[in-house]
């Protein structure tokens, strides 16, 4: 059995997740994203139309707020960056 490497634990996690987001989004659920740049309150999330929001958590803590709602372009852009295709 050979050895594990730090980078291939990466691959398995970021695989993992990925197949995880395809499958909320497949039965109808949004997918929730953490950017490094964001601040701890904020995330985006993606629904199952394609359209993605970035939100904060709200004053009760339970829902979110929308900050802003990406355009096609930036949709595009975002899963570019994020290699979401």
């Amino acid at each position: 059995m050979g050895v594990t490497t730090l980078k291939d634990l990466a691959k398995k996690g970021s695989d993992a997740v990925r197949r995880l987001r395809i499958q909320r989004l497949e039965n109808g659920f949004p997918f929730m994203i953490n950017a490094r740049e964001l601040e701890g309150s904020m995330c985006y999330l993606e629904y199952p139309d394609g359209t993605i929001n970035l939100v904060k958590q709200s004053a009760n803590g339970m829902d979110f707020e929308v900050i802003h709602t990406l355009d096609q372009r930036e949709a595009n852009d975002f899963r570019n960056k994020y290699q979401l295709r």
